[in-house]
């Protein structure tokens, strides 16, 4: 369960953006992750979904999780789970989309990157 916590925390964080949208987003919808850790021991890859809608990205079962994508597809995102902290950032463009992340649990620093598929 805390391995899972911290690919959570880490792969949520990899979301993220310049600013808030207000209108809804030709990226609104769900979205496919894949994240691949290429640095630190957490888990090798993971793989989850997220929504967006009007720009702001969710992940239903995490609660300090603030993830944004602009109108051009610029994504940010950040996560906190107890002593887990993961951020990132990238783009989208059209149904596809990719960046880095990077993070703590405790003292133990990870990164990587990130894929996104729009699902269908």
């Amino acid at each position: 369960m805390k391995e899972r916590l911290i690919a959570a925390a880490i792969c949520c964080a990899c979301l993220s953006l310049a600013t808030a949208a207000e209108a809804r987003t030709s990226y609104d919808g769900s979205w496919d992750l894949v994240f691949v850790t290429q640095r630190g021991s957490c888990d090798p890859t993971y793989t989850f979904s997220v929504n967006v809608n009007h720009g702001v990205v969710t992940h239903p079962n995490l609660v300090k999780f603030r993830g944004y994508v602009g109108k051009t597809g610029a994504v940010r995102a950040s996560v906190t789970v107890h002593d887990k902290y993961a951020s990132g950032s990238g783009k989208l463009t059209g149904n596809s989309g990719g960046g880095r992340w990077s993070g703590h649990a405790g003292a133990e620093r990870c990164s990587g990157y990130w894929t996104a598929q729009r699902s269908q």
